[in-house]
């Protein structure tokens, strides 16, 4: 339901089930973990951009699968969501920028998944929706976490109660993507940015991620503390010694990711 590509430092990672609006299942699932762990251990990925064939960039659940579990559904969701919730927790956790690429829709599942990368660009005819409760479900795919954070909790709640449609603009506007471009270019402006930060100071970036999730989640002096051990060694590293002697030098610094 994926292809995993790894080209100049950027692993491009693409959902192939365009005929099933990339809904999330146990297969979909068990694939975004595995390519997961793959990006953690491949140093040669600096940053990663992940697109979508079709219409939609991902739909959600996979309800029609749901429904033929039948009486079983509670214990295939459960099983489903430690692969999904895996690969969400493996995507935060690894220090290298996750870039997502959204055309179409994001919904429920969807919704959740593209609210955990680290930037979102967005297809200006884009629509963004809940959709969980709409099926007489609760939200999963740690939406109650980040989609929560983006937009904060008068507007999560709004999202999630009555599964109002986002617009592209909106979503901007609240804070749940970060730019908009025509629905054409949504693939290259992904593809692009993902090399910008694979070919800039790639260590830093990393790091600099991993900082802001756990100071958001820190005590003001916890988060201070984190900041001063981390920037200490970014200065100690190649980036850090080339990125200050270029500021001095009035030079454009040459950056390896080191």
């Amino acid at each position: 339901s994926m292809t995993y590509e790894v080209r100049d430092g950027v692993a491009h990672v693409r959902f192939t089930n365009a005929a099933g609006a990339n809904a999330v299942n146990p297969a979909f699932s068990a694939d975004l973990r595995a390519v997961m762990v793959a990006i953690e251990f491949d140093d040669e990925v600096k940053a990663v951009s992940v697109t979508a064939d079709g219409k939609v960039f991902c739909a959600g659940g996979d309800l029609k699968l749901f429904h033929e579990a039948g009486a079983e559904v509670p214990s295939v969701a459960s099983d489903m969501l430690v692969d999904y919730h895996g690969a969400i927790y493996k995507m935060n956790s690894i220090p290298k920028p996750f870039v997502a690429g959204v055309r179409g829709a994001a919904g429920g599942a969807g919704l959740s998944l593209m609210a955990a990368f680290d930037l979102v660009v967005s297809g200006e005819s884009a629509k963004y929706t809940m959709a969980y409760t709409r099926a007489g479900v609760t939200p999963d795919g740690t939406s109650s976490y980040f989609v929560a954070r983006h937009i904060g909790l008068r507007r999560m709640l709004d999202l999630t109660l009555t599964n109002r449609v986002l617009s592209a603009a909106e979503a901007e506007t609240w804070g749940l993507v970060n730019r908009v471009v025509g629905d054409d270019d949504v693939d290259q402006a992904c593809a692009d940015l993902a090399q910008q930060l694979a070919d800039g100071p790639a260590w830093a970036s990393g790091n600099a991620k991993r900082v802001i999730y756990e100071g958001y989640e820190s005590s003001l002096p916890e988060a201070g503390e984190r900041e001063g051990v981390v920037i200490a060694a970014s200065m100690g590293r190649h980036d850090g010694q080339e990125g200050i002697a270029a500021f001095a030098e009035k030079r454009r610094p040459d950056f390896t990711g080191g």
